[in-house]
């Protein structure tokens, strides 16, 4: 009887344990279940999140290429407006040298239009034709690069030699006055045509005087 009543005890310990150790199992494995089915859900919620964060990232995208876009608009412009700055500048230095050229050819124009006079048979400087020279002395000494050459003349009364020889003191005249004034002499010819160049055609006194003269005649720019 005591053994019947053991092994009964013992049979009801092993159904006890079964049935405990098949509460736990069924119960780890529903958490197992559970744990397993989560991740899921979190991939749902990362698979929805994905598209916003990729859709900012669009957006940010999108609106830092505006931002360089309008950078380089901005720069382009600006090397436009220094480019159409630097034509500007360019047009101006242009017409101002222009203007420079045309009114230093002007000036050269003025010594070689410039005769000077002489009275009949002399070749001193009149007083009214120091202005002259002076002036001719002045464009001299502001263009270093100009030389000149300085033609004496003389009107038909007389040999040629010795038409020659006036026009030659004539020449040399002019030229130690322009010395006198700071010219070199290495920028200034002479040379004497006598009377065989007559500015005015003629035999009476208006031709002759304008015949006795000096031209001036610029030989290097």
């Amino acid at each position: 009887m005591k053994r019947n009543l053991i092994i009964a005890v013992l049979v009801v310990f092993a159904f006890s344990s079964v049935f405990l150790l098949s509460s736990c199992a069924k119960k780890q494995v529903l958490t197992e279940e559970k744990q397993v089915k989560a991740p899921p859900e979190e991939v749902a919620k990362v698979e929805k999140e994905e598209p916003a964060a990729k859709a900012v990232t669009a957006v940010t995208a999108a609106k830092a290429a505006k931002v360089e876009e309008e950078a380089k608009r901005t720069e382009e412009a600006k090397i436009e407006k220094l480019k159409e700055l630097e034509m500007t500048k360019k047009r101006e230095t242009e017409a101002k040298m222009n203007e420079e050229k045309a009114w230093q050819e002007r000036r050269i124009a003025k010594v070689e239009a410039e005769s000077i006079y002489f009275d009949f048979d002399k070749s001193f400087i009149r007083l009214e034709y120091r202005a002259v020279l002076q002036t001719k002395a002045e464009l001299l000494k502001d263009n270093p690069n100009i030389y000149i050459r300085i033609e004496g003349n003389c009107d038909e009364r007389g040999t040629n030699e010795y038409n020659l020889a006036l026009g030659e003191r004539r020449a040399n005249s002019a030229m130690k006055f322009l010395v006198s004034l700071g010219i070199s002499p290495d920028r200034i010819e002479t040379i004497s045509y006598g009377e065989e160049r007559p500015l005015a055609l003629g035999h009476g006194g208006g031709a002759w005087a304008q015949n006795r003269r000096d031209d001036f005649t610029v030989i290097a720019k």
